[in-house]
């Protein structure tokens, strides 16, 4: 029971959900690029280095012939794949940059958020006993 008790502590503190809030949303985010890559960006790159669809270029390493497209030559033997690699490689780097800015962005708001340090305080005037005592002490000095 008490370690029932405990997970349900640790699973409703504020930094728990909001992480699970964050996944959710990277996750979907995640979707987003990559309909971006695979349908905005990699076709046009596609035909400028051959009209063929940029996920499909391939080395063959077993003798396929290279009109096939990528899963007719996976299913005869090994292949590299660099067509593939490349769009998840583009769709690293997009998240990525977005990731960095979003932390950007979060980090200056606090920033901002912060009060600005106070001022120091003007000391106080000394008390009459102690200008009385300086009195004194300069007295016996002369």
């Amino acid at each position: 029971m008490a370690m029932l008790q405990e997970f349900k502590e640790f699973a409703m503190k504020g930094n728990v959900i909001d992480l699970a809030v964050g996944v959710i949303i990277g996750a979907a985010f995640g979707k987003i690029v990559d309909s971006l890559v695979a349908d905005v960006i990699m076709p046009p790159i596609g035909m400028l280095l051959g009209g063929l669809d940029f996920a499909n270029y391939y080395v063959p390493l077993n003798g396929q012939a290279h009109n096939l497209s990528l899963a007719e030559a996976k299913k005869l033997g090994a292949v590299l794949a660099y067509g593939n690699f490349f769009t998840i490689l583009l769709n690293f780097v997009i998240l990525a940059f977005v990731i960095f800015q979003m932390v950007r962005l979060v980090a200056k708001l606090r920033r901002d958020e912060q009060p600005a340090p106070a001022a120091p305080a003007e000391a106080a005037p000394p008390s009459e006993d102690i200008v009385l005592l300086r009195e004194i002490r300069d007295s016996l000095r002369k």
